[in-house]
């Protein structure tokens, strides 16, 4: 059975930075859960960082590779660097992933950890710009695919895709 790396938070764990769980529990994700697929993981906790904590974007919105290739930063709204946090939950997923052989990931869309199409712009403003989160760019570097928790048709149609290799 493949496994389903989650954003913890999805799956109803209060650990965003606000302290709250952003709950998706129908459709597949709730089929998923009852089978034992999902694996949940909240990279920014697992990296070090407080529940609640303040908020935190990508400096100027350049996404998360920019960060894993070390020229961007992660910045607090007081201008607290905390990308050594993001980068260390990153990893621990990554790790996680590995250790389990896992190939796809459904994370929050819209971290600067777990986005996958989209993020903020760096300005504390509530502006959202294109990109990848600091985990999803790192998860994706190593050939395990990532969708937010607005693409679970597209992951359910992937998940197919991989079982049906497996089988033949």
């Amino acid at each position: 059975m493949e496994r389903i790396l989650v954003s913890a938070c999805l799956v109803g764990r209060p650990v965003r930075f606000d302290g709250r769980a952003k709950t998706v529990d129908d459709g597949p994700l709730a089929g998923w859960r009852a089978e034992g697929r999902l694996v949940p993981f909240c990279p920014e906790v697992e990296g070090g960082l407080p529940v609640p904590r303040p908020p935190a974007e990508i400096e100027g919105g350049v996404g998360g590779a920019a960060v894993v290739a070390g020229i961007a930063r992660i910045l607090t709204p007081e201008g607290a660097d905390v990308t050594r946090q993001f980068l260390a939950g990153a990893h621990a997923a990554l790790a996680q992933a590995r250790s389990m052989g896992i190939k796809m990931a459904i994370l929050k869309d819209g971290s600067p950890s777990c986005g996958s199409l989209r993020i903020h712009d760096g300005t504390f403003r509530g502006r959202v710009t294109p990109g990848a989160g600091v985990t999803t760019a790192l998860l994706e570097a190593h050939g395990i695919r990532v969708f937010g928790e607005d693409r679970v048709a597209e992951a359910a149609a992937y998940l197919g895709e991989l079982e049906r290799t497996i089988r033949d």
